[in-house]
């Protein structure tokens, strides 16, 4: 029998915590500790050692970066934890924080995305498998603030794609949300990459390296 992954969820809305324990168990996770705050969700995946962790913004006494520093802190002390951010609002400069320090195993969804359950399990399973989820809205803000760069070079729909890089899916899931062939967003990918003068190196390392230049993070 395979071992069972394990959660911990650091939210302080009590209803909001208790939904989001539902929702990581029907992603087949077994939720081991629960947080209000970034210490004691520190204090939590010290403990358990989670596979995942899933953390508001903005946490108690003040309510501004206490989740997204305490999960910077996760990432460099026990970086096998993947980690799942969820905020309110869009905020994209902690998702390039996040990314900044580590390209794998991070999300950041809106709160919004737990309504969703279907999707938010399947963003859940992503990150704990080393993947990434970026929230659509996130996505389309970066676009704008990054309008005047080397990615001017792509076409539209060449961006389009990156963008769904970004979120973290797969060539199949941009194909479906594109409406095109598996094929054809394999040519767009090439094409990105080329055109970002991204080094010669593995397939998934150069995905990495294109996303974190439409970030606006990393080398």
């Amino acid at each position: 029998m395979p071992d069972v992954r394990r959660a911990v969820i650091a939210e302080d809305s009590v209803l909001l915590r208790i939904g989001l324990v539902k929702v990581v168990e029907m992603a087949g996770f077994e939720v081991a500790a629960e947080a209000g705050d970034g210490p004691e969700l520190l204090a939590a995946v010290e403990e358990h050692r989670p596979d995942l962790a899933v953390v508001d913004v903005r946490m108690p006494p003040g309510f501004t970066d206490e989740g997204v520093r305490a999960a910077l802190e996760i990432r460099q002390k026990w970086p096998n934890t993947a980690v799942l951010m969820l905020s309110q609002y869009v905020e994209e400069r902690y998702a390039a924080d996040l990314l900044a320090t580590n390209t794998s195993g991070v999300g950041y969804l809106l709160k919004q995305r737990v309504a969703d359950v279907e999707e938010f399990i399947e963003a859940l399973r992503r990150v704990a498998a080393g993947g990434t989820a970026l929230d659509p809205q996130v996505v389309a803000q970066l676009l704008v603030r990054r309008a005047s760069d080397p990615l001017e070079r792509l076409t539209a729909r060449e961006r389009d794609v990156l963008a769904l890089m970004a979120e973290g899916r797969s060539n199949a899931g941009i194909a479906a949300q594109l409406v095109v062939s598996e094929s054809a967003v394999a040519k767009h990918i090439n094409n990105i990459l080329a055109k970002l003068d991204l080094p010669k190196a593995d397939a998934d390392h150069r995905r990495v390296l294109a996303v974190l230049r439409f970030l606006g993070v990393g080398g």
